[in-house]
Parts: structure tokens; sequence; C-alpha cells
């Protein structure tokens, strides 16, 4: 009978996880629909990346309206779409990806609406902090952090110049947090995970929300130009490390607002 018990308590824990998770996951969730429904009906003299924005700056403003998204939540979206934008501008002019489809919101070759794709991952981050009520246990120097995630950030741009440092810093990252754990409510369980685990586990999952944007035409490699193919196993890495930014620049935001209570537990 205990067995039982704690099995269907251990279902129900998973179930209100996979929930928390889902609602986490919304903005995302929404923005594949729209990729979707724009890949299967155009409209006339709208271009479907420009369709794609709009819809995602409704999504947004039905956010904040629904109270779903607070404004300080909006701002770091904002944030992560600037952020984004610029990677992409940078990414498209060095040829390692494309957005082929004619648009009047487009910058320099990429369509404004592509910095969503980034702020998305900060919204889940976002959600999820909110949702379940994460905190940082033995988080190191917030200072020493924001720094090690702007080198990381760097990276991306620099390695088409110099050496690709991205295996250098995921050799450091484990001694950066080697004893972060993440602590998570789900209904009144606490449960906790080492962050770095959490970062690989959000990456992995990116990679392959990926390959689902890539086939619905969201943006295109150059080995996808023929025909669409499952995007590269090492790209893995490079949402790792994203993650990683994405992540720091919430919790050092959270540092910023919650007095430990709520956010960041440091060890100093």
């Amino acid at each position: 009978m205990k067995t039982k018990t704690r099995f269907l308590n251990y279902f129900l824990l998973l179930i209100e996880f996979t929930v928390q998770e889902a609602l986490s996951c919304l903005f995302p969730v929404l923005i594949f629909a729209t990729l979707a429904i724009s890949k299967l009906v155009s409209i006339p003299y709208l271009p479907r990346y420009d369709f794609i924005f709009i819809v995602c700056l409704l999504i947004q403003i039905a956010f904040i309206m629904t109270k779903f998204e607070t404004k300080k939540e909006f701002l770091m979206i904002c944030i992560f779409h600037l952020i984004g934008l610029i990677l992409e501008i940078f990414k498209v002019r060095m040829g390692s990806w494309s957005y082929p489809e004619h648009s009047y919101l487009k910058i320099m070759d990429v369509p404004i609406y592509s910095g969503f794709m980034y702020a998305s991952v900060g919204s889940y981050i976002c959600q999820a902090w909110k949702r379940m009520h994460i905190q940082l246990i033995n988080y190191p120097n917030p200072i020493v952090v924001l720094l090690f995630g702007s080198l990381i950030y760097l990276n991306f741009f620099t390695h088409h110049y110099f050496y690709d440092l991205r295996w250098l810093f995921i050799l450091i990252l484990p001694f950066v947090f080697f004893k972060t754990t993440v602590q998570f409510k789900v209904k009144t369980t606490i449960l906790r995970m080492h962050l770095v685990l959490s970062f690989f586990l959000i990456g992995l999952f990116i990679w392959i929300a990926e390959n689902i944007a890539t086939f619905f035409g969201a943006w295109k490699y150059p080995d996808q130009h023929a025909h669409w193919q499952i995007v590269h196993v090492g790209k893995i890495s490079s949402w790792f490390l994203l993650v990683i930014v994405s992540f720091i620049i919430v919790a050092f935001s959270q540092k910023s607002t919650n007095n430990h209570t709520h956010g960041v537990t440091s060890s100093r």
C-alpha cells in the first residue's frame, strides 16, 4: 500500500512538473505554432517573416495585458531580443546561416523576428524561475559569473577570427559552478539539481527545438538549402553555452532585486 501511495505521489509530482514546464515554455511553443502556420498559409502582400514578427509582438502584448508576464520580465525579453539580434546580424554576415525569404522588416538581411527566438529562451528561464521558485545554492560571485558569461558571448564573434574557445569554457565551467545546485519547488516538494546538468538539459531540448524550427524554415544552415536535414549535433555545444549566458543574465537580475530570499544564495 505504501509503495502504491509513493508511486502515485511521484506520478502526480511529475504531472505538476510537466504542467509548470509547459506553462514556462508557452512563448516558444506559440512561436513554433506560428512558424508551422506561416509555412502552410500565406497572406497576400505580407511576407512570412513579417507575419511572424507581428504575431510575436501581439503575443507579448497579450502576455502583458493578461499579467502572464510582468513588466520586468518583458524588459528581460527586450534585452534578450537585442542580444540575439546582434548575434544574428553578425552570424548571417559571416555566412553561418541565412534568411532567404523576402521581408520588409529586415536589418542587414536579418528579419527582426529572429531576436524573438533568443528571447523565447529568456522567457522560459524567467517563467520557470517564477513558477518553480528557483533558488541557486552556493552561487559564485555574481560579478565573476557575469564576466565569464560575457567571455562566452564574445567567443561567438571572435572565433571567426581567432581560436574557438568554447571547449575551454566548457572545461572551466564545472570549476566555476562546482558547488552550485538549483533548488526548485513542485507543489510542496523541494527538489535539487546540479546547475551544470540543468544547462546541458536545456541546451539539448533547444537543439531539438532548433531542428523543428529549421524544418519549418525559420532559418537555413548552408547544408539545408537543397533539402532539410538534422542540425549537426555539434550545435548542442553552442546552445549549451547560450543557455549559460541567458541564465547568468536572469540570475544577475534576480540577485539585483531579490535580496537572496527568492533568488540567489551565495557561498561568499
